[in-house]
């Protein structure tokens, strides 16, 4: 029986933090008002007990009364009619015996005052607040004594309010407090379940424990990728930055992080990306002297642009991959077509031998291998370069297969490329001319179906032709063949060939023309010049920053 570890939600962790954090403020904060209202309620109920026995204290009316034979006739109405007006709990008045000449129940007048607590007043002459517990009970008691026109203490007056109705009071007040607090704590849960709501759908439904294994995780792969990574968000900040970017770039191994990308790069393209939301894909351009292949693409939270980020590499490094990729199937080619050619030649030699036609056979064998070695006799003379030569042998032995003649002009001589003209290029552009000369003979109802290819080397330029006999291409698309997609050929992926051989003549800053061969067909000639200028210097056609 397997057990798992219960892990509360990001959600379900905020509304319990949220909760006890609003109970612990709100709860904290009754607390406090509840004490300050009912030391306020207190202090106000004192205060007014003391100013109405200073009112009490104070009648003329009531101070002549003591000088009387019966004080308590006239003290008594005097007294409880101030009680009934101020809502006091009671007003005694007592002479300075404490024997009480004023009572809210007249039974205990002329009885002495309870609580003990009348010696301030009678004594010192001193008004004050007290609590005592009297013939009412507890009580909160404001005590002023009562003098005569010389000054002379004759009496005491005080007025009081029971203890428990001022706790009642501040009950009935801590009971809004309470309701209050339920309420508060209501809307703070709600309002703890939207914020948690809210922040689930902004970290997109993550967990910090996830969040946080992926931002490793992301790390570890920016700095493992070979491709120089630079990403900034909407107000053109660098967010990101790999170690790959600043090596490619030749920055100083510094923290780019919240830089303005315009100061770490001030020829930026990804400020537009920004504004467009257009995806650039495989842009070339020149940074610090490199060509560089670059990718723009803008980063987008629902309908809006967030960022970009931006991914290149040296184009040499992708130039040769290219290399090496081509190399690979240009020799894979040629394997398979001298295998499937020397099988069938085989064949024809095995059925010869067992005919006993002997003398065919060795004339065969000897024609084979003389028109073989002629061809790489010429290769070796005329043309050295290893990579040419062994394209130019494929397609001899593919269009064999084909039952094609391909013939390679004797007037050919190209001796070397110079450093200037890129060699894996120039094998793309040969190699797709070729290429699709033979597709054109093959798939044309011709009788002679021959493709031919001449390569020249002069002081100033390299020059290759390529011509066929196949159907040619008419002066109404001559303009057209290059673009990108186009194709007269069905099916899907066709037209990029062309596309590519005009791409890369462009970046050489050659030309191409298109014209018909002297067997009817279609005629290439490409020229390169030896002597390339920078790419940047022209102003317009490079795609210059990041």
């Amino acid at each position: 029986m397997t057990t798992t570890k219960l892990r509360l939600s990001l959600q379900t962790r905020m509304i319990v933090l949220f909760t006890f954090v609003i109970i612990l403020i709100i709860g904290s904060m009754g607390a406090v008002f509840a004490s300050i209202i009912g030391s306020s309620i207190e202090e106000q109920l004192g205060k007014k007990a003391l100013s109405v026995a200073k009112i009490v204290a104070n009648d003329p009316e009531l101070r002549n009364a003591f000088a009387t034979e019966d004080p308590s006739a006239l003290i008594q109405p005097i007294a409880e009619n101030i009680r009934r007006q101020t809502e006091a709990e009671f007003v005694v008045v007592g002479n300075r015996e404490g024997i009480r000449y004023a009572h809210p129940l007249p039974d205990r007048i002329g009885k002495e005052m309870v609580g003990g607590d009348n010696e301030q007043g009678l004594l010192y002459g001193q008004s004050y607040i007290s609590k005592a517990v009297g013939s009412l009970g507890p009580s909160l008691r404001g005590k002023v004594p009562i003098k005569n026109d010389n000054g002379d203490v004759i009496g005491i007056v005080s007025v009081g309010f029971l203890l428990e109705d001022i706790e009642s009071a501040i009950g009935a007040y801590q009971e809004k407090v309470v309701l209050i607090i339920i309420l508060a704590l209501v809307f703070g849960v709600v309002g703890a379940i939207g914020v948690s709501r809210y922040l689930k759908r902004v970290i997109l439904g993550l967990e910090p424990e996830e969040i946080a294994a992926l931002y490793i995780q992301r790390n570890a792969v920016l700095e493992s990728v070979r491709e120089g990574i630079v990403a900034i968000d909407r107000n053109n900040k660098v967010t990101m930055m790999n170690k790959a970017a600043i090596r490619i770039l030749e920055l100083p191994n510094e923290d780019y992080h919240r830089k303005e990308i315009t100061e770490v790069l001030p020829d930026s393209r990804m400020p537009d990306v920004l504004e467009t939301g257009e995806h650039q894909l495989d842009r070339e351009t020149i940074l610090v002297g490199k060509e560089i292949i670059v990718n723009r693409i803008p980063m987008r939270l629902g309908d809006k642009i967030v960022g970009v980020v931006s991914s290149f590499r040296p184009k040499s490094e992708i130039d040769k991959l290219v290399s090496e990729l081509s190399q690979t199937r240009r020799y894979a080619e040629v394997l398979r077509a001298q295998t499937h050619e020397f099988h069938n030649l085989l064949y024809t030699i095995s059925g010869l031998l067992q005919l006993g036609s002997i003398q065919e056979a060795v004339e065969l064998i000897t024609s084979e291998t003389s028109a073989q070695q002629e061809m790489m006799l010429f290769l070796a003379k005329k043309i050295p370069d290893p990579l040419i030569g062994a394209l130019l042998v494929g397609m001899h032995n593919r269009a064999k297969e084909l039952k094609i003649q391909f013939q390679i002009n004797q007037d050919s001589s190209l001796k070397s490329l110079p450093p200037t003209i890129n060699r894996q290029q120039v094998i793309v552009l040969l190699g797709t001319l070729i290429q699709n000369a033979l597709e054109a003979v093959n798939e044309a109802a011709v009788e002679r179906k021959v493709v031919e290819c001449y390569l020249s080397d002069t002081e100033a330029e390299i020059l290759f032709e390529v011509e066929d006999s196949g159907p040619g291409v008419p002066e109404n698309l001559r303009e057209v063949i290059f673009q990108d997609g186009f194709s007269t050929k069905p099916g899907e992926h066709r037209g990029l060939g062309l596309a590519k051989v005009q791409g890369i003549i462009q970046e050489m800053k050659g030309y191409i023309l298109v014209g018909e061969s002297e067997w009817g067909g279609a005629l290439f000639t490409v020229s390169l010049p030896k002597e390339r200028r920078d790419l940047g210097a022209e102003g317009g056609s490079a795609d210059r920053g990041r």
